[in-house]
């Protein structure tokens, strides 16, 4: 009886100390090779350009217009030239309120994608992971954990591969 409880408990330690699989992805390699985030990133660069240009644009407008009214205000009374800057800072306070807003709507809408691309790219290294048969697939690279993994443990460009893929589709 002590030797069959002997071999049910080998037996037991042999099935639950089966060999962990690892793997590692240089996160910041993986990021910068992947296409979709690259096209966020230009996509994004453009619409933070043109928005650049709008408000440097309205700007020059609003300096021009003050100047004018700077001009006019010598041929007319104090009070008038008074009212025109006035309407001048007013409406130049309420364009830069909803300039203000554009860029942050900018901003909120480039983190949801942001946000968006960080959540498939962890589900595809988790996905890649578990259709592998990986216990565990680590990040590596500059600031993470990993100080050190074998080379043939590392995973970024088959993770690559399948995420610009997914991408061209």
């Amino acid at each position: 009886m002590k030797g069959i409880l002997s071999i049910l408990v080998v037996a037991a330690l042999a099935v639950s100390c089966q060999q962990a699989k690892f793997a590692h992805v240089d996160y910041a390699k993986l990021m910068d090779g992947y296409k979709r985030k690259q096209d966020l990133e230009s996509s994004y660069q453009l619409k933070a350009e043109t928005f650049n240009r709008k408000r440097d644009s309205i700007s020059q407008a609003f300096q021009l217009e003050a100047q004018d009214v700077q001009n006019r205000s010598r041929n007319s009374s104090q009070q008038r030239a008074q009212e025109e800057m006035t309407s001048l800072q007013q409406r130049a306070q309420l364009v830069g309120q909803q300039l203000q807003q554009e860029e942050q709507q900018m901003q909120r809408m480039g983190q949801m994608k942001s946000d968006s691309l960080l959540t498939q790219v962890k589900e595809t290294i988790a996905k890649y992971g578990t259709d592998n048969g990986y216990t565990y697939v680590f990040a590596a690279g500059e600031g993470s954990s990993v100080l050190y993994g074998q080379e043939s443990l590392d995973v970024t460009e088959a993770i690559l591969k399948i995420l610009n893929d997914e991408y061209q589709k």
